[in-house]
């Protein structure tokens, strides 16, 4: 019985992980790495996101799937435990560079 349990939870789990979103085309200006002195943000095409930001002393780190788009924002995270970026200003060009506006912080588009 105990194996049975492992297995459904495993199987869980498993279910949980593998639901990150691919980027939508109409988002497609939002893949990319983004960065500031203090942030990073990494949204690859296949949904996975990579995010770090030193803020009051302390450092906030995310390795999680795309959850999917609302608007402008985006939600990362894995089932339920999920986080909101809010984004101000979207993808847009500033001269040769790309910009865009998440939770208060303007990031240069890198690569």
């Amino acid at each position: 019985m105990n194996n049975l349990k492992l297995l459904v939870l495993l199987a869980l789990l498993s279910s949980l992980m593998g639901c990150s979103k691919s980027v939508p085309k109409e988002k497609s200006a939002y893949v990319g790495e983004w960065q500031d002195k203090k942030m990073y943000l990494l949204i690859a095409q296949d949904g996975s996101v990579k995010y770090k930001r030193v803020k009051d002393g302390g450092t906030t780190s995310i390795n999680a799937p795309l959850q999917g788009f609302v608007g402008d924002n985006f939600e990362v995270g894995v089932g339920p435990m999920k986080t909101t970026f809010v984004v101000s200003k979207p993808p847009h060009r500033e001269g040769d560079a790309w910009k865009m506006n998440v939770d208060g912080v303007e990031l240069t588009k890198t690569d």
